[in-house]
């Protein structure tokens, strides 16, 4: 199993209840691994592939994207002008790694 593919099986169980006031949905697309996350008050909901609109799309290169969720490296100017990430909300991928403990 890739380490993407652990990162985002884990989730579920590393999530902290209660980071969030209202569900908000995430599009993850890392390489060839495609994934759908929804976050709950209460529960954290991992699918692979991608389930309806998402408030917030993130397109990352998977070593980038294992650094963010390992050693929580933000990426820097020089990883955005190489196009190792794109995202619509930088503010919400911020706190996106504040809602899970650390695999």
């Amino acid at each position: 199993m890739s380490k993407v593919r652990q990162i985002f099986t884990s989730m579920p169980e590393r999530y902290i209840a209660g980071k969030v006031k209202a569900s908000k949905s995430y599009y993850f697309s890392v390489g060839d691994q495609k994934w759908s996350v929804t976050l709950h008050p209460d529960r954290c909901e991992a699918t692979e592939g991608k389930s309806g609109d998402a408030d917030v799309v993130l397109k990352a290169d998977p070593k980038l994207f294992e650094r963010m969720v390992l050693e929580r490296k933000m990426p820097g100017p020089i990883d955005i002008a190489r196009g190792k990430i794109k995202t619509n909300d930088p503010g919400a991928l911020q706190e996106l790694m504040s809602c899970f403990r650390m695999p």
